[in-house]
């Protein structure tokens, strides 16, 4: 199945997200378009919700938070982010955020 917020890249994935912060947890809304929409319990000041956005995917993906880089909209709700874990696939991503069967 195509993703088109989640495509492979040599030795890992990318990610298009779309984040909404100040919620009142972080969860993963579901998919947006071509993005996956996260809730973030952070404030969207001084960096505070990219940092807890890379701490769930983080922690969400088995991956360290080095693996893990914002290539795209620093201060925008919309981010493009590479995670570099050889193992990882576009449906085992989604297996894992969404609870989708890979």
């Amino acid at each position: 199945m195509s993703r088109t917020w989640c495509s492979p890249l040599p030795g890992g994935v990318r990610l298009a997200v779309q984040i909404q912060a100040n919620a009142k947890k972080t969860e993963v809304v579901g998919v947006l378009d071509d993005a996956l929409k996260i809730k973030l319990h952070a404030q969207p000041i001084e960096g505070k919700a990219n940092e807890a956005l890379i701490r769930f995917l983080s922690d969400t993906l088995s991956v360290p938070r080095s693996a893990i880089a914002l290539t795209h909209g620093q201060t925008n709700k919309r981010k493009l982010l590479e995670i570099s874990a050889a193992r990882l696939t576009p449906d085992g991503v989604a297996a894992l955020l969404l609870g989708e069967a890979a």
